[in-house]
């Protein structure tokens, strides 16, 4: 007997529907996790680094903004690395080259987002310390594990 394949198409509207909230439950629950790993990551360091914000809302809006101008600007990031790691030789010069422009990049949109913030104020010393943190923690934690 040969086996049916299911096809989204082929299944009723309330099956549909079903796994479209399934999904956008999950995506939901991802991007949130990812942000709330953002916030309270922000939150630690700005408590370590002895950052003054006037509320938790101040702060909910850097750790926002600061989320979306970081997406926008990792993906011009990458391919600046990209296009630019073909012409290096040694795996130690692409590993330089990388953190620099993963720091140089979160300190970009770290001085925005602190430019336009008028409740959260960080000093140019404290930038480059988060900066270079976020960019070896995104070193670390990336996918690749071989650089190209």
């Amino acid at each position: 007997m040969p086996e049916k394949k299911d096809s989204f198409r082929d299944i009723n509207i309330k099956e549909k529907m079903a796994t479209i909230a399934g999904l956008t439950f999950l995506i939901t629950l991802v991007v949130g996790f990812v942000w709330g790993l953002y916030f309270f990551g922000l939150a630690g360091v700005f408590a370590l680094l002895g950052v003054q914000y006037k509320s938790i809302w101040s702060l909910v809006m850097f750790v926002g903004s600061f989320f979306v101008l970081g997406i926008l600007v990792e993906l011009v990031s990458k391919v600046i690395f990209t296009v630019s790691v073909r012409n290096i030789t040694g795996k130690i010069n692409v590993f330089f080259f990388r953190i620099s422009i993963e720091c140089i990049s979160n300190w970009l949109v770290l001085f925005a987002v602190d430019e336009f913030m008028n409740s959260i104020t960080l000093s140019l010393k404290t930038e480059i310390i988060i900066a270079l943190l976020l960019a070896i923690i995104e070193i670390v934690f990336d996918g690749d594990k071989e650089m190209p």
